[in-house]
């Protein structure tokens, strides 16, 4: 039995998604000089990367990116890598990013591991929120909230045509 695939966003409604929540991030931090945009591996950092253009292209913020390497299928295995270093984000706005939140698991590992540090604010940011949640964790931004049973799959492509598409 095939399994059928349903097309939920295509390449111009995300990057229309990507470029609404910049602004917020922006109407969010607007007093602010710089953010941290730490984007969890691998689609996380895509999209930290592409939130990180928008913003430098409408507003002054100076954006630095962080990326942040989670065991997802089990977050307590392996410590979390960072590639910036504790003093690079410590009492900083830091904007967490990865592309689908599920069930909460790797979005508050994530969060754990910046609350280590004092910080001005840790806000969350996802392309699909799903709506499963495991964990006490929402999405401060989001590009899309979707209901789903929790036999669908979400797969999110930043190849060359992106899209969003729920199997």
């Amino acid at each position: 039995m095939t399994q059928s695939t349903t097309l939920i966003l295509n390449h111009r409604q995300i990057e229309q998604k990507i470029k609404r929540m910049a602004y917020q991030i922006y109407e969010n931090n607007h007093q602010e000089e710089e953010i941290v945009l730490a984007g969890i591996m691998s689609s996380g950092f895509i999209l930290a990367q592409k939130i990180e253009k928008c913003l430098l292209e409408i507003s002054p913020l100076k954006v630095k990116l962080c990326k942040l390497k989670i065991n997802k299928k089990d977050p307590l295995a392996v410590p979390v890598e960072s590639s910036l270093q504790t003093e690079e984000f410590k009492n900083k706005v830091v904007v967490l990013a990865d592309d689908v939140l599920n069930s909460g698991s790797t979005l508050i590992y994530g969060a754990k591991f910046f609350l280590e540090v004092p910080l001005k604010k840790l806000q969350t940011l996802v392309l699909v929120d799903r709506s499963h949640k495991n964990f006490p964790v929402q999405a401060n931004f989001r590009g899309i909230s979707l209901s789903t049973s929790l036999n669908e799959t979400v797969k999110v492509s930043f190849e060359e045509e992106y899209k969003v598409e729920l199997f």
